[in-house]
């Protein structure tokens, strides 16, 4: 399976790596950090299982669409828990979800296309 085939998933799950990197930390930076508890954990667990994937594709693994549909589900999970943070005007919330939503669209069409 060559990796050149999943560039735009793996750019994806990178770019959302990133994003939720950023969002834990100005999560952390925020005045009610304790609110913010499962959003940072998402972001955390997002970033990982989104490294992750892109790892396994760069590999050209036989694994890749399992941890996409993984990748997926936490990246969903992730975009809600931001969307409620965005929602009381936190940017940093609002680009992580999006990002999430376009990671986790692209891990499904990857996953699906093996």
């Amino acid at each position: 399976m060559s990796h050149q085939k999943f560039k735009d998933c793996i750019d994806a799950c990178v770019a959302c790596a990133v994003a939720c990197s950023h969002c834990a930390t100005e999560c952390l930076n925020e005045e009610e950090v304790k609110m913010m508890a499962r959003c940072i954990q998402l972001d955390l667990e997002c970033a990982t299982v989104c490294r992750s994937a892109a790892e396994l594709m760069s590999l050209g693994s036989e694994y890749s669409a399992h941890m996409c549909r993984i990748c997926a589900d936490v990246c969903k999970a992730c975009a809600e828990e931001c969307e409620k943070h965005a929602q009381m005007g936190m940017e940093h919330c609002s680009e992580c979800a999006e990002t999430c939503r376009k990671c986790a669209e692209a891990c499904e069409q990857m996953a699906t296309s093996v």
